[in-house]
């Protein structure tokens, strides 16, 4: 690398570049490097190299030698010849922006096998670049509030291979539970198979524990990981990860970002286990959150039966009619509530995803592309229920917790406040001087203007 390139950056554990200029994923992964775990080595296109590309169309001057150079570092370190035969090197370019857009934009697997790998580099990374405009990625940031100016840095990073042989596989791992925020690993994984085919929700895939059977070496550095990356955050923590040949790497980190009755129990756990502080944790819990702690429940009476049992991926409840197509969700949610219903859901389907009031998918487990944009969004989603026989206009009630999907309206009972809300709720007590007869979100949103005054 030359000493100082403009528009790319190596990453190692010297690199100072923010989450704005690297991206919230190359940052991530530099945060992983620095606490000693394993990371393939990887290059990364500035957001700033994204937006001189979109404001002319082409790449600005002086960002192919750099990526030339970036890669004979990728080459020297690997000991391996970009577009080489046999084992050769291989790398995947996926895009990172300052901030989280889960399955939005493009992203390119297994680059370096090509008749011209070179330019097959710079042509993913120009489609990463363009995919910022795509109508899912711009839908995707007018619902979250994202700038559409900001543009997205682009990782370049050495492929490991999780379809290698029978030690070898990928999956997603949360350090807590998303759902109840409940302590320990949870996720899911694909034996055999790369990281794609667990986040696309096309396969069946396996609970993440089973590792802990098959592959115990994989599964005690992953839980050791999680550990260091949760003091490390100081927070509940999301990774994606691949294990070749019985060798743990991993690919992404970043904080949780639960809601509900998870990130009360996951804000008061931290102040138990010594990680965080209890000023910390009334600021780490929004008022909002408390608008969806008492998670809904359906009711079924003892002679009626589910029209679907799946994975709950998103508490709450939701009543609406079926839309099985995403045109038929955006259509039919001008007359009220849809539940969008698909095999699988892609970036392909943010427009329907959109529009629904709840998610239902036949395929995929807690870390598919459905349950991810459906957790961002605040949409009740069962996934993995198996074949259905729901059709257009259908009226369905969906329990995100109990994964189940019920015909016609159903009878609907709110849980209890979990203990950690309680105590919770008396600490913004102490901080506030307020008192149990102002309402929940009221004593919270107190105690928060407290903590806000400089």
């Amino acid at each position: 690398m030359s000493p100082d390139p403009r528009w790319t950056r190596p990453l190692t554990v010297d690199e100072r570049g923010t989450p704005e200029l690297l991206g919230a994923k190359a940052h991530g992964l530099i945060g992983l490097m620095r606490l000693g775990l394993p990371v393939p080595a990887a290059f990364v296109v500035t957001t700033e190299g994204c937006r001189a590309y979109l404001d002319s169309g082409v790449f600005p001057m002086g960002l192919d030698a750099e990526i030339d150079l970036a890669l004979a570092r990728l080459e020297s370190v690997t000991g391996r010849t970009f577009g080489g035969p046999g084992h050769g090197l291989r790398v995947s370019v996926r895009s990172g922006a300052s901030v989280s857009m889960p399955g939005m934009m493009d992203t390119v697997l297994g680059l370096g096998a090509g008749p011209d790998p070179g330019e097959e580099l710079r042509a993913a990374i120009r489609a990463v670049f363009d995919s910022w405009h795509t109508p899912r990625a711009r839908t995707y940031r007018t619902l979250q509030g994202i700038p559409h100016d900001l543009g997205t840095a682009v990782v370049v990073q050495v492929m490991v291979d999780g379809d290698r042989d029978e030690h070898s596989g990928s999956g997603v791992a949360f350090g807590r539970d998303p759902n109840s925020g409940e302590p320990g690993p949870y996720g899911e994984v694909l034996f055999g198979s790369r990281g794609d085919a667990v986040v696309s929700g096309g396969s069946r895939t396996r609970p993440l524990g089973e590792l802990a059977h098959r592959e115990p070496g994989v599964w005690a550095d992953l839980t050791r990981a999680l550990t260091l990356i949760e003091n490390d955050l100081r927070d509940a923590c999301y990774v994606e990860l691949t294990f070749e040949s019985g060798r743990l790497w991993l690919l992404q980190a970043r904080p949780g970002r639960f809601t509900g009755a998870a990130a009360v129990r996951v804000a008061v756990d931290l102040v138990d286990e010594g990680t965080s502080t209890r000023r910390e944790a009334l600021l780490r819990v929004a008022p909002a959150h408390l608008e969806r702690v008492r998670t809904p429940r359906v009711v079924l009476a003892p002679d009626v039966e589910p029209l679907a049992r799946g994975i709950g991926a998103v508490p709450g409840v939701v009543t609406g009619r079926a839309a099985t197509t995403c045109a038929a969700a955006v259509r039919m949610a001008a007359q009220g509530p849809v539940v969008l219903a698909r095999p699988e859901t892609s970036p392909m389907d943010m427009s329907g995803l959109a529009a629904a009031a709840g998610v239902v998918t036949e395929r995929g487990g807690p870390a598919s592309h459905a349950a991810v944009v459906a957790r961002s969004l605040g949409r009740p989603a069962v996934v993995g229920v198996g074949a259905h026989t729901l059709t257009d206009g259908d009226l369905v009630t969906v329990d995100g917790t109990a994964g189940l999907v019920v015909a016609g309206r159903s009878e609907v009972t709110a849980q209890a406040a979990i203990p950690h809300l309680n105590r919770l709720l008396a600490w913004a007590d102490e901080v506030s001087g307020a008192g149990p007869d102002l309402p929940e979100i009221e004593r919270l949103r107190a105690a928060h203007r407290v903590l806000a005054r400089p």
